[in-house]
Formats: C-alpha cells, structure tokens, sequence
C-alpha cells in the first residue's frame, strides 16, 4: 500500500517559504462514483488554480469508486494527497483493504467531548492523520466557559478557546477551527507559547463523552438525510 501526506512533501504553488498552505475540496454525496468524481475534480481545479488535499466528504454512496478515481489524480500528479472525511473504523478499514493508497488523513468530528480514540488507534497504525472539524463542538456543552478548561487556561493566562487547539496538537490532531472574528482567529494562532502538562491531558482526557454530538454518521436516519439532499440537487 502507498499513501501520500501532503506534510511530507515540498509545498506547491500553494505554498509560503517555511509555512505551506494547503487547500482542500472535497467530494460530495452527489458527485460520488468515478466518472463524477472526475467531472468534479476538473471543475473545483478550475475554481482553485491550484494544487490541493481532495477528500471524500461521506462514507456513502459509491465511495469507492471515487477513490479509484483519486488514486489516478494522485498518481498522475494533480491533487497533493487524497483523503477522506467522517471515515469510522470498519468503513476506513474497507477502503484501505480494497485500494493501493492509503488516506493522508481522515477529517472526524474530535473534540474535548467526542475524542475519537478507538478510531485514532487504528489510524495511527496506518499512519493516517487525524484532522478536527468542529474542534469546538460548535459551542455545545458550553466549552467556551467550561470549568474544566477554564481552569486549565487559567494557569497559563488563556482561555477554553486557547486549550481546546494546544490539546489537539499535542495529541498530534490537525484543527480547523473556524470563525469570520479577527480576534478570535489570532486567538486561535496564540498557542504556541504554553503546553499542556500531563495532569492538564489527563482532565481533558476525561471530559470524553465517547460518543458524537454533532454528525452521527452511522445512524440510519443520517444516512437518508444525506442521501435525500443528494438527489434534491
């Protein structure tokens, strides 16, 4: 098996010296399949004028022939890496078994609250990374003023807002968090000057919920949802 994980390859145009940027798109339900996957591919490339990280966005549908497509862009040189999103363990060990390129990373819902270790054990044997969407919970169980966080940021002089992206690095997770306020996007950068101790990882640790609180992907009624907004569009 191969894999492609774009941290490990020189930045292209997209890129900055000492600091690449990566652009990611992804495939949608609708465009799911091969022969869309690659209609798709051609339109977002037009969009971008550049490079990327093409993920699949679902577990649903004909995901893998999306990734057969994939792994052609890949070898032929047109995306940077390929990976997936909201991949839990038996479906991203499908893929795996079934392809020659292994995902550069699996976007998941991971959080204080949603931790996702079982998952995460598994990725790690594939070397696979670990990427947070929703790193806030979208607000959910007051993380901006939970207890637990607010008196860890307390010792160093940061907020919950602070902690929440320390512990995903530490923990070797990529975040993308997302706000539209400056402050609270430099305050999301200003994470570089603490770290987390082991008694502050081992209280996050225990704030896991193990379960979701935002997509259940494996829900039934989850999968209707979503394969309903593919054919209303």
């Amino acid at each position: 098996m191969e894999t492609s994980r774009p941290w490990e390859r020189p930045p292209g145009r997209a890129g900055s010296p000492g600091r690449p940027l990566f652009l990611t798109s992804k495939v949608r339900i609708q465009d799911a399949g091969y022969d869309k996957t690659l209609r798709s591919f051609e339109k977002t490339l037009t969009n971008l004028g550049t490079d990327y990280l093409y993920l699949i966005h679902m577990p649903y549908g004909d995901y893998h022939g999306s990734w057969r497509a994939m792994e052609e862009l890949l070898r032929a040189g047109r995306v940077r890496a390929i990976g997936v999103c909201n991949f839990l363990p038996d479906r991203l060990c499908d893929l795996i078994l079934s392809h020659e390129a292994v995902p550069a990373v699996n976007q998941i819902e991971l959080h204080p609250f949603c931790q996702q270790r079982g998952l995460r054990e598994i990725m790690a044997q594939y070397q696979i990374r670990p990427m947070a969407w929703a790193p806030f919970a979208e607000g959910l169980n007051g993380i901006f003023r939970h207890p637990v966080l607010s008196a860890i940021g307390a010792q160093y002089g940061k907020t919950p807002a602070q902690v929440v992206p320390r512990w995903l690095r530490q923990e070797g997770v990529v975040a993308i968090p997302k706000s539209v306020h400056a402050q609270r996007i430099q305050e999301n950068f200003a994470v570089d000057d603490f770290r987390l101790s082991p008694a502050d990882m081992v209280q996050i640790h225990a704030l896991d919920l193990e379960h979701s609180l935002i997509l259940e992907v494996s829900s039934v009624s989850e999968v209707y949802r979503l394969h309903s907004i593919r054919f209303e569009q």
